[in-house]
């Protein structure tokens, strides 16, 4: 198996050359390491150009987003398999070795994030919500309590993410519409409609340098982009049976966006994703076309509980999880009568 990795960069500094350090370490003959700049304005760009374990550095000429240069990233390789780090990511020793231990059924995986000290968590695979919520599953757990065997998880993080080159050239690789944020969840979804296996290979480890930031550009696209997340890949049925749920979650956020002193990102967000809706509507029967599982297989793979550590109070809240929880347990027993029905309709043999 040959290996692209795929870098995508903005004002990383001279902290980017640790990753190159630890990538030439450990590399393999026929393995490719492609850095796209999304035009840095400290000298990114050229640290990468003087380093001899990157072969090849694309310029943006703009800040075209994560999904946008990871898509470039990977047309100016030929690998049988790409695997996508975030710049602020070191590589333990063994990576590229253990970074090739993909199942064979399986179409992609992400090695196993730690935070900067390796012995914690940062994400062992994610947790996606039936609401677009979505968050880095066992965050903060030690890294000795996650199962050493490969094991399927909810989606993908971009952080350390390996997708086999003929299924991402399949699917079209990230949507570059999202910009940043959720890009990784989308694409997941989208493995996971058209039938794909993926999960977490926790023998594949690398440390991230990762503090939950806030901001307003932030809380825009999150919101913008779960939308997008949810209109776009919901097979029919899971989308009907989730709406008024997802309506009611609308009504109590803008009001509690306002308050919280984020009601403009909100609102920003809501712009964003009407001017976009005729372009997603045929995003989205594109995307439907290729469905190749059942409704209620999509629907299982996502939580009605709310876990992240990040969702503060309200995601400890017992009562709101109890609520959710129940709502999208109903859900999926009626996917499961109507796949019954379904199934009883069609002849045997």
């Amino acid at each position: 198996m040959s290996v692209a990795v795929v870098v995508v960069t903005y004002n990383q500094g001279p902290d980017v050359v640790q990753l190159f350090d630890a990538l030439g370490e450990t590399r393999r003959d026929g393995d490719e390491i492609v850095v796209v700049d999304n035009a840095s304005a400290d000298g990114t760009a050229e640290l990468a150009e003087a380093h001899e374990a990157v072969d090849r550095v694309v310029r943006s000429g703009g800040n075209v987003g994560f999904g946008a240069a990871c898509n470039a990233g990977a047309r100016e390789s030929e690998a049988d398999t790409l695997v996508f780090l975030n710049p602020d990511c070191v590589p333990e020793p063994d990576f590229m070795k253990e970074i090739r231990r993909g199942p064979a059924e399986w179409s992609a995986w992400m090695g196993l994030v730690t935070l900067a000290d390796g012995a914690t968590v940062n994400t062992a695979g994610g947790v996606a919500h039936f609401t677009g919520l979505a968050w880095a599953g066992r965050f903060g757990e030690p890294v000795d309590g996650v199962p050493p065997s490969p094991h399927l998880v909810g989606f993908l993080s971009g952080a350390c993410m390996a997708v086999r080159r003929p299924v991402f050239d399949e699917l079209g690789g990230f949507c570059e519409d999202f910009f940043l944020y959720g890009e990784d969840v989308e694409l997941s979804h989208r493995l996971r409609l058209a039938g794909h296996r993926f999960g977490v290979v926790p023998s594949a480890r690398v440390r991230h340098d990762y503090e939950f930031q806030k901001g307003d550009l932030k809380w825009e696209l999150l919101e913008r982009n779960r939308a997008l997340l949810v209109l776009r890949t919901y097979p029919g049925p899971v989308l009907r049976l989730a709406a008024p749920a997802l309506v009611a979650i609308e009504l109590f956020l803008l009001p509690y966006a306002l308050v919280s002193g984020w009601g403009g990102a909100k609102l920003r967000a809501l712009r964003g994703l009407f001017a976009r809706l005729p372009a997603v509507r045929a995003e989205r029967r594109r995307i439907q076309a290729s469905e190749a599982i059942e409704p209620v297989e999509f629907a299982l793979a996502l939580s009605g509980r709310l876990s992240s550590p990040f969702l503060g109070g309200v995601g400890r809240s017992g009562p709101v999880n109890a609520i959710l929880g129940a709502y999208w347990d109903f859900v999926i027993e009626l996917l499961r009568r109507r796949q019954g029905r379904g199934d009883a309709g069609r002849p045997s043999g």
